[in-house]
């Protein structure tokens, strides 16, 4: 059994506490010192692992879209399911697309001088791309797509009732049924657009 050090454990909480610090105020608004609070340590073991509060975000981003991609499983053959999966876990974990999205609005969606290389949404946008084109080439996908207007589009009707506060019923029961509704909405639309491929 592998062994935790002190400074796995710094950095561990280093993560935890900048990834609440940049879910509720971005890059720019996150301050080092609460994070260094937050996480029990000094800002100087925080530079200590991290260079920069970008190079932090960018830590922080590559965990939050290795959770996602774990929680949602890119399927190419049954993207109805996979989009529907997406929906459940950006419903359950508003605070995780605001994270997201701080990046692409705050550092245009570039991290670092070489983005393929150091933006993790871009690397994980390429990976994905690179299973759904695998895939046509299998046979399991319509190949008249372009496979990176199927993973934009499967992923924005994913996440279209997300964020929607304002449009979504306050009392539980009814925000349940609601979004319920819309889970089977977006499901459909992505079967409608790419059907699931029979084996």
């Amino acid at each position: 059994m592998a062994m935790t050090t002190d400074a796995d454990s710094t950095r561990e909480r280093i993560i935890t506490a900048a990834t609440a610090e940049f879910a509720r105020h971005g890059i720019a608004g996150a301050r080092i010192d609460r994070i260094a609070k937050a996480a029990r340590t000094s800002k100087e073991r925080l530079y200590a692992h991290f260079r920069s509060k970008e190079a932090l975000y960018t830590t922080v981003a590559a965990a939050e879209l290795a959770a996602v991609a774990d929680a949602t499983r890119l399927d190419p053959a049954d993207l109805p399911a996979y989009a529907g999966r997406i929906h459940d876990y950006f419903t359950a974990h508003p605070e995780r697309l605001r994270l997201m999205s701080w990046g692409r609005l705050e550092l245009g969606g570039t991290v670092g001088p070489a983005p393929d290389r150091d933006d993790p949404v871009r690397a994980a946008a390429r990976r994905k791309t690179e299973q759904l084109r695998e895939a046509q080439k299998a046979g399991r996908l319509d190949a008249s797509w372009d496979p990176a207007d199927v993973l934009m589009f499967v992923n924005q009707l994913a996440m279209a009732w997300v964020g929607q506060a304002d449009l979504t019923p306050a009392d539980e029961p009814a925000r349940t049924a609601f979004l319920a509704a819309r889970r089977t909405a977006i499901v459909t639309a992505v079967q409608r657009l790419f059907p699931t491929w029979e084996t």
